[in-house]
């Protein structure tokens, strides 16, 4: 297994944005998930789903979409960790 950031991002107060990433290998599991960098702990800042497209027999895209829970802007880390 190993981890990694894809990509930053910073969404205002109650917004949503879509994000994409090519290219990766069908035969690896990919598990998203997204950190917020700024915002004050407590509760759930940030809430996303995750789309997967195939680009080819062996390549997938994934469009990861991000809404920001909160009153506040919000920055944060697009991450993955692959497990196989």
């Amino acid at each position: 297994m190993w981890t990694n950031t894809q990509f930053t991002g910073t969404l205002s107060p109650g917004a949503t944005q879509r994000w994409f990433t090519f290219n990766w290998p069908t035969s690896w599991h990919v598990v998203w998930y997204m950190v917020p960098t700024s915002a004050a702990p407590g509760a759930p800042q940030v809430d996303w789903d995750i789309a997967v497209e195939r680009a080819s027999a062996d390549r997938a895209t994934y469009w990861i979409t991000v809404k920001n829970l909160t009153q506040n802007t919000v920055t944060f880390e697009g991450r993955y960790a692959v497990l196989n």
